[in-house]
């Protein structure tokens, strides 16, 4: 599959890990979805990427996933 990245930011964490969380474009059908991706950096400072998760870009399901990790960071 091939896409293109519309937006990304990111996330570091621990000694040379990181999330990417990025909008991306699948072509040629242009179709736009979310995609969260867990990576860690090479000693060399590259990017490797280890696995992620892609979903639709719907406002209803990104404010419920928000609403979700609130709700489960907050428990002890």
């Amino acid at each position: 599959m091939k896409y293109e990245t519309i937006l990304s930011e990111y996330v570091n964490y621990g000694r040379n890990k990181f999330l990417e969380v990025a909008k991306k474009k699948v072509m040629p059908e242009e179709t736009i979805f979310l995609n969260i991706s867990k990576g860690y950096y090479t000693p060399e400072g590259e990017k490797r990427y280890q696995g992620g998760l892609g979903f639709p870009d719907e406002k209803e399901l990104v404010e419920d996933l928000i609403k979700k990790l609130q709700i489960i960071s907050r428990q002890e």
